[in-house]
């Protein structure tokens, strides 16, 4: 062979499997070569780099099955309010907030530091010095915003929406600041401060250069985004290589036209050097704190039995329309009614055709957990979500469940032995994006999964390298280490497969490459 671009020496490779090879040779953005060290004598050439891993971990780089780097670093802006734990530690940040353009906003809020309390500007106002708030939270599926806020955006009651969404009143008519779901939200968009353009794209690169260093190779991107983010994605790689690569899923709502969809299916051509659209994003339902989660029956306030599509039906069509057009999709469902009817509409196609997948399922019945692996539909779940419920079951997620569904928390491992193949990640900014994180947790569940059986080291490392790639129907060409298949690895300096999962949480990452580059070394 030509000589390679880099060669890998001094490793252990997993593929990934431990396959007892030690060296590694790339080209042109492929892996060229697998082999020991011997053979690595005789790949090098002249302009040949080689890296000794120092006997480093040598895997698969690793694939983020769930995220959202561009459309959550929007989302994720101003004060931090993730530590906050209570309402007496809300109103504490809120008083001495940074302020935007005047706005105080803030991101990552849990629905727990309200105590059981529902949602209200009042429990707020007295501490923002009459400003506009915005916090959103945790979920992503709802904000707080303060009574300046409404009033800036011009919301003074109810209104219906083509898709599930709510601005909560109280019983005289008037907005709580409560929005409920995307539409409601999107109302406070056009007054929100906006990140410039250098700001959107110098926070992306260092996102993504972050992301590396956690071992991440790739992200399969749950959005679009808006301002035009394939033009951003573009721009960026007229100066340089995007460090990560990204696969998008525009999203398709309810009251899509077929014009409409088949827009989404030419935009399935915008590709990059490191960036393509792949594939279609639906909402079957949203979150169970916020109580619009899909249920089969209604949680313990009565809510949960809409879906977010009003009619399901036309879901089903717009995924059928895809189908025979040959895109995939990815449904986030949630609640257990949601994955049912996902289940049901992939049945309804028959065999054959593009690959579909369900996001975040998380609660699900034994007789459903069977019908991922006999209808060929993939589960992508987030581990690291669980940090937002308790083991005693205390927390508003399982609280609103009742005990029996609470029981039947991210059922990783229950889907993996039924035959399913399991695509993990993080749904950054939802919670954190350290790759290692996603495997530790996979391995020990937490809060209400903490009694659930965690998945093997192997079955932890495959949800972010083979099944990962089977997700995108990448497959023949990504998620193992073998020659032809995208030089995207990632060494660690302890085996993640083999570590006990807290040891996982914490593995110095060695070396990162991606698309044949390397994006990160320690």
């Amino acid at each position: 062979m030509s000589a390679p671009d880099l060669v890998l020496v001094n490793a252990r490779v997993r593929t990934p499997e431990l396959t007892g090879h030690t060296a590694v040779a790339v080209r042109d953005g492929l892996i060229a070569a697998v082999g020991d060290d011997t053979d690595a004598r005789g790949w090098r050439g002249p302009g040949t780099e080689t890296v000794d891993l120092g006997g480093a971990t040598l895997t698969p780089g690793l694939t983020d099955a769930h995220s959202h780097p561009v459309w959550g670093l929007e989302m994720f802006t101003g004060t931090d309010l993730s530590a906050v734990r209570d309402l007496d530690g809300l109103r504490a940040v809120l008083v001495s907030a940074e302020r935007r353009d005047g706005w105080i906003i803030g991101a990552g809020l849990d629905h727990n530091a309200f105590g059981g309390r529902p949602v209200h500007h009042d429990l707020i106002e007295d501490v923002l010095g009459g400003a506009p708030a915005c916090l959103r939270l945790h979920d992503g599926h709802s904000v707080l915003v303060s009574a300046a806020a409404l009033e800036a955006a011009g919301i003074d009651g109810p209104r219906a929406f083509a898709e599930r969404s709510e601005i909560v009143c109280d019983a005289a008519g008037r907005p709580t600041g409560h929005l409920i779901e995307h539409a409601a939200m999107d109302l406070m968009t056009p007054v929100l401060p906006a990140l410039p353009y250098g700001e959107r794209r110098d926070r992306l690169v260092g996102l993504l250069d972050a992301m590396a260093a956690t071992g991440l190779t790739g992200a399969h991107v749950m959005d679009l985004g808006g301002h035009d983010v394939p033009g951003l994605l573009a721009g960026i790689e007229e100066d340089g290589d995007l460090p990560l690569r990204l696969r998008l899923a525009p999203w398709c709502m309810p009251g899509a036209d077929r014009d409409a969809l088949d827009g989404l299916v030419r935009l399935q051509r915008r590709a990059g050097r490191m960036w393509r659209v792949g594939g279609v994003k639906f909402f079957m339902d949203g979150t169970v704190e916020g109580g619009t989660a899909w249920l089969e029956h209604a949680d313990c306030h009565g809510r949960g039995t809409d879906a977010f599509w009003p009619d399901p039906a036309a879901y089903s069509a717009a995924v059928r329309h895809f189908h025979e057009a040959g895109t995939g999709t990815a449904t986030h469902a949630i609640g257990d009614a949601a994955v049912r009817h996902v289940l049901d509409t992939v049945e309804s196609l028959g065999a054959g055709g593009p690959r579909h997948r369900i996001e975040h399922i998380e609660t699900v019945p034994d007789e459903q957990l069977g019908r991922f692996a006999a209808l060929g539909v993939v589960a992508s779940m987030q581990p690291p979500h669980t940090a937002y419920t308790r083991a005693d079951r205390s927390d508003e997620w399982s609280r609103r469940l009742g005990a029996e569904r609470a029981a039947r928390a991210w059922r990783c491992r229950d889907l993996r032995d039924a035959g399913a193949y399991l695509a993990l990640g993080s749904d950054w900014p939802i919670a954190h994006h350290d790759a290692r994180q996603v495997l530790a947790i996979a391995r020990a569940p937490r809060g209400a999964a903490s009694e659930r059986t965690g998945l093997t080291g192997l079955m932890a490392l495959e949800g972010m390298t083979t099944h990962a790639a089977f997700a995108a129907g990448e497959e023949a060409v990504a998620g193992r280490i073998a020659p032809g298949l995208r030089a995207d690895l990632t060494a660690f300096a302890g085996d993640p497969v083999e570590a006990p999962a807290d040891e996982t949480a914490r593995l110095p990452v060695r070396l990162t490459v991606a698309g044949g580059r390397v994006t990160y070394r320690s």
